[in-house]
């Protein structure tokens, strides 16, 4: 890897020291190798750098908007950090390709099953996407969530540190079994994917998934700790 690399690095998980207090506490439950789904919710534009930052040196990327290679800093940046460009409201298999290769070769994949950040911190009904590459890579997951940085912009105006809180859960593995997977099938499992992100957020973050009683793991087979 190249100085600029590492200097780019250093550099952002410096600026997110500054600017957060990063929960420290969930890092050790990243595995140290082996493909890796990161199932997480998408708040805004906080999690990369911090997540990026803070699981390296194990290769990691994502899916990024398209639209963000249209501008030269940010081209440069997630070229840098190899994200994989998503073409939003279709759907783009190049990008799950992409995302299967990296898989192939050990790479832990961040995906956010909303599809866009909410801002709010609320949850979102998850899209299936994440659901083919599982099946088609036989990955575990790992569901993430973030809550806290919401509050990012007004802190930023008033000059204060803002929480940045991400609890991981238990991973699992996608088991359809003998079934044909259809896309009421495919929604359950991304549903599935949800709640078990929601469980992990304080209750008001919960959104969509707010009643938990409505869970279901049917299609989840929950596999042991990743780390080594």
């Amino acid at each position: 890897m190249s100085i600029t690399f590492h200097v780019v690095n250093f550099t952002f998980k410096r600026l997110v020291r500054i600017m957060c207090r990063v929960d420290d506490s969930q890092w050790h439950k990243f595995p140290d190798k082996g493909p890796l789904l990161l199932a997480a919710n998408h708040v805004n534009f906080m999690e990369v750098p911090a997540m990026y930052t803070h699981l390296m040196p194990r290769p990691v990327t994502g899916f990024v908007k398209a639209e963000n290679w249209e501008k030269p800093f940010l081209r440069w940046l997630f070229t840098l950090w190899g994200g994989i460009p998503l073409h939003r409201g279709e759907a783009d298999m190049t990008a799950v390709r992409a995302g299967l290769a990296v898989l192939e070769k050990g790479w832990i994949l961040t995906v956010a099953p909303e599809g866009t950040r909410t801002g709010d911190g609320r949850l979102r009904q998850g899209h299936p996407g994440i659901v083919i590459m599982a099946l088609k890579s036989g990955a575990p997951i790992l569901p993430v969530a973030y809550w806290g940085h919401e509050q990012f912009w007004q802190n930023a105006k008033r000059l204060r540190r803002t929480e940045f809180n991400l609890q991981a859960g238990r991973p699992f593995t996608l088991d359809p079994g003998n079934q044909r997977v259809t896309k009421e099938i495919r929604q359950q499992m991304a549903d599935e994917i949800m709640f078990q992100i929601a469980r992990l957020l304080p209750e008001d973050y919960r959104g969509y998934y707010s009643d938990l009683s409505q869970a279901t793991e049917e299609y989840l087979k929950f596999v042991p700790e990743l780390v080594s």
